[in-house]
């Protein structure tokens, strides 16, 4: 966790994007503030955000219920914890997955996997993000074929990115019963973590790996 500095400039942040308008804060906003999750995202930057309800979303990105309940949660801090709460805090990773089509993918990830659609963005599409829980997955257009035949012929386990569970198998289980098409099934690495792989339409692949047995 940060510090409350830290925090204050975050919310600080998020209210001056929101400001701006800067679309993707939009996302952001609906998936953690219940209020704002029946708007469409332009009417979300359109709607009057105050620092208070940026306060709010900091605090429900780090896993508390309100900005008090995050203050009292940082009061509460051990003092050997707190010492190291200054420093730089890296929140979560957003792999960008390179695409063909934005609305291709959406669907598998929508229909396949369970995520939903945090945003899309573009007239056509050209840039979206896909969300399942804390995973976010960042979708982006390009032209022509992903991935040559030849990368795919030599690299053939080549990762685009890694999600991570604390119990994997009860997700391959869903995405089984589901119907989805594994790359690579459940399996125990030499290292201990357990993984399976699934293939994007664009032969992005996607790893979950988790430790439970």
């Amino acid at each position: 966790m940060s510090n409350l500095e830290n925090l204050r400039k975050q919310a600080k942040l998020y209210l001056r994007w929101h400001r701006e308008r800067y679309f993707p804060v939009a996302a952001q906003i609906r998936w953690f503030l219940a209020r704002f999750r029946d708007l469409p995202h332009r009417e979300v930057l359109d709607t009057d955000f105050k620092l208070s309800e940026a306060q709010e979303l900091v605090a429900r990105k780090h896993g508390f219920e309100s900005w008090p309940a995050l203050i009292k949660g940082i009061e509460t801090m051990t003092e050997s914890t707190a010492s190291s709460a200054g420093a730089p805090l890296i929140i979560a990773a957003e792999p960008q997955l390179f695409v063909s089509d934005i609305k291709i993918s959406c669907r598998f990830f929508v229909n396949e996997l369970g995520f939903k659609v945090g945003f899309s963005y573009g007239k056509p599409p050209f840039c979206a993000q896909v969300i399942r829980d804390g995973g976010r997955l960042n979708l982006r257009k390009v032209s022509g074929p992903v991935f040559d035949s030849s990368f795919r012929a030599r690299e053939r386990d080549a990762l685009s990115a890694t999600l991570t569970l604390d119990d994997i198998k009860p997700l391959f289980l869903e995405f089984q019963n589901a119907g989805v098409s594994f790359h690579q099934p459940l399996k125990t690495e030499p290292w201990g973590v357990r993984t399976f792989i699934v293939k994007d339409p664009d032969g992005n692949l996607i790893c979950f790996a988790g430790g439970a047995l």
